[in-house]
């Protein structure tokens, strides 16, 4: 029997708070890398949000968000 290996990485949703206006956003976090981080826009807001993703030993993503210039 064969097992079809899927190449997509798995993408999940997670709520935020933005560090500038306080509105919470939704980000999606790559599940196949250990750690990330990247800048992405504030939906509510539209400024630079650093977000920092690692990923914990249970396998739920750690999410951080911070101003860009920190």
């Amino acid at each position: 029997m064969r097992y079809r290996v899927s190449s997509m990485p798995e993408f999940t949703e997670q709520s935020i708070s933005c560090p500038y206006c306080g509105e919470t956003i939704t980000v999606l976090i790559d599940g196949s890398l250990a750690e990330q981080q990247y800048t992405e826009d504030c939906q509510v807001c539209c400024r630079p949000i650093m977000v920092d993703v690692a990923i914990g030993t249970d396998g739920a993503p750690i999410v951080g968000a911070k101003v860009e210039s920190e």
